[in-house]
């Protein structure tokens, strides 16, 4: 059987490849670290992947569709590609962020004060605690924010909702998921740049 045939299966041989290079690196604990930041940029990029498809594809894609009285409606983008969509998209950024407290916590930062240092912006640890924190109001948005309103807008709380409150949530739902889109952008200069001199 071809493991790419299904996405579980592409998704472990790149897993399985992945480890097999960063434990070819060296001991164990330099696995350890290297894994953890595999993981961290992989469920980060998984992430802000998602939150520009929602705002650059699935949001102006239903809007069109909408718009269109005789096209096709946004029913199957809202049963079936959507709940999917947001179930990796909080998965992702709930990963992203513990990998990212995992690294604070590594010797290499644990010399600088680890996450504590970084979130309190002490001598060398200004950039990547300002990325943690914007990653963290990021993380805050996908919890607290969009995920609980796109729970109403697509009926997935298993309520009914007045057309008002759909449309409440929906405002809440874009402008935060409008806000990540603009924090991701100096969020990514911050993580790959406290690790290349910034």
């Amino acid at each position: 059987m071809n493991p790419l045939l299904s996405i579980k299966g592409t998704i472990a041989v790149g897993f399985i490849l992945a480890m097999a290079v960063a434990f070819g690196m060296g001991t164990l604990e330099t696995f350890k670290g290297i894994a953890t930041v595999w993981l961290h940029i992989a469920a980060g990029i998984t992430w802000i992947g998602l939150l520009y498809y929602f705002n650059f594809v699935q949001v102006p894609g239903v809007g069109a569709a909408l718009a269109n009285p005789d096209g096709p409606q946004p029913a199957a983008i809202n049963k079936y590609i959507a709940p999917t969509a947001l179930l990796w998209f909080r998965m992702a950024a709930a990963v992203t962020w513990l990998a990212g407290m995992a690294l604070l916590a590594q010797p290499k930062f644990s010399a600088l004060g680890g996450v504590v240092g970084a979130f309190t912006f002490q001598e060398g640890m200004q950039v990547i605690g300002l990325g943690a924190w914007l990653g963290t109001i990021m993380l805050f948005n996908v919890w607290v924010l969009i995920w609980p309103n796109q729970k109403k807008i697509l009926g997935l709380d298993g309520l009914t909702h007045e057309a008002d409150v759909i449309a409440g949530a929906k405002k809440i739902a874009l402008l935060a998921s409008r806000t990540n889109t603009v924090l991701s952008l100096p969020m990514l200069l911050c993580m790959v740049g406290s690790a290349h001199g910034l």
